[in-house]
This record gives structure tokens, C-alpha cells and sequence, in this order.
């Protein structure tokens, strides 16, 4: 194993200990009455965007590795995958319980009737199945039909950056400039993509 790659192994702990933070500070703000005069709505809110950064972050794994030309950051991404569904999960805990106090009936009629709702239930549960099938025994079992599932991950990115812009009512700068590293995002995999085909068909030089 190379240096860099033991090296990567070795922050993994920081990187995980790091996920934690936010979730730490809300719970620390939510027991110290420091969430602003509506709690619940700024802790979903927080909770939401959350999940969104570290997606994108999550989705900038791969292309730093082509940037940097050495496989480190792929060490990062399934942990960062699996914090994505974690804070997801609170996210949506935060709406069905401390929100709507279980209320299912209710919760329907908003998936239904508020489409910023339906949106961001869709990603959720495109986020199931790819956090389901994460580990290398999946991977192994799934052979090629695991990259084309994962590729949902861009289907729940979009869907993210929609349910957080439909979300808010005045402000649209910040999932604005999420949808914009999102774009750029896209455009690096399209590119490379693009790249590789050009690769395949090009002649064999004799």
C-alpha cells in the first residue's frame, strides 16, 4: 500500500469525527434555546442543508482524484455517502416527528399538494437503495450494475438542489450557488466521459 494511501487511512477518523460537528453544534444550539425563535424549522432547515453539502462533497471525490491523479479521495467517499443518508435521515426524522408529530395523514397531503416536498421525498428514497448497496459484498454481487445504480446519486443531487430552491421564498442565492457546483459538478463527469469514448474509437496507432 502506498504512503499516501496510509495516509488516508489515517485521517478517515478525523473525516468521520469532522461529520459529526454539525449535527453536534445543532444539538448543542437546540439545549441552549439558540435556534431562533422557530427551533424546529431552523433545525430541519439545518439538517437539510447539511445533507446537501456533504453530497456535493461527496460528488467531488471523484473528480479530485483525476485532478490529483491518485486514488486517496475514493477512500473518503463511501464514508461521506453514508453521512449523506445519515443527515438525510435526521433531516426527514426532524419534519415527520418534531414537525408534524406523526400526523401520516398530513404528511401525505404535503408530499402530495407541496412539491418541494415531493421532490426531496424522492431523493430520500433514491438515497435508500444506494446506501443499501455500499459495501464492497454488494459491490462484488451487483459487478456493473452497481455503478449504474450509483449513478442515481446525481438524480438525488438534483433533486436536492430543487427541494431546497423551491423551499425558500425570497433568498435564492445559496441553493443557487449549490446548483452551481452541482453544474460544474455534471459538466466534469460529462467531460471526462466524453473524453474516454474519444479514446475508444480513436485507431490504434500502429
Amino acid at each position: 500500500m502506498s504512503a499516501k494511501l496510509t495516509r488516508a487511512n489515517m485521517i478517515k477518523p478525523a473525516v468521520f469525527v469532522a461529520c459529526l460537528i454539525p449535527l453536534a453544534m445543532l444539538i448543542w444550539r437546540l439545549l441552549s434555546d439558540d435556534l431562533g425563535p422557530n427551533p424546529i424549522e431552523e433545525l430541519t432547515r439545518q439538517t437539510g442543508e447539511w445533507t446537501l453539502r456533504l453530497l456535493l462533497l461527496t460528488l467531488t471525490m471523484t473528480p479530485l482524484r483525476h485532478l490529483v491523479g491518485r486514488p486517496w479521495p475514493l477512500r473518503f467517499r463511501r464514508m461521506l455517502g453514508l453521512y449523506v443518508f445519515f443527515y438525510a435521515c435526521v433531516h426527514l426524522l426532524t419534519y415527520i416527528w418534531l414537525d408534524q408529530f406523526f400526523w401520516w395523514e398530513e404528511i401525505g397531503r404535503d408530499i402530495v399538494k407541496r412539491p418541494f416536498i415531493t421532490v426531496g421525498m424522492t431523493a430520500f428514497a433514491l438515497l435508500i437503495p444506494l446506501a443499501a448497496t455500499s459495501t464492497q459484498a454488494m459491490v462484488r454481487r451487483l459487478g456493473r450494475n452497481w455503478k449504474r445504480l450509483h449513478r442515481l446519486v446525481y438524480v438525488v443531487a438534483v433533486c436536492g438542489v430543487v427541494h431546497f430552491y423551491w423551499l425558500v421564498k425570497a433568498d435564492t442565492r445559496e441553493p443557487l450557488i449549490y446548483g452551481l457546483i452541482l453544474l460544474i459538478l455534471l459538466g466534469a463527469r460529462l467531460v471526462r466521459t466524453a473524453m474516454q469514448r474519444r479514446r475508444r474509437s480513436s485507431p490504434v496507432a500502429a
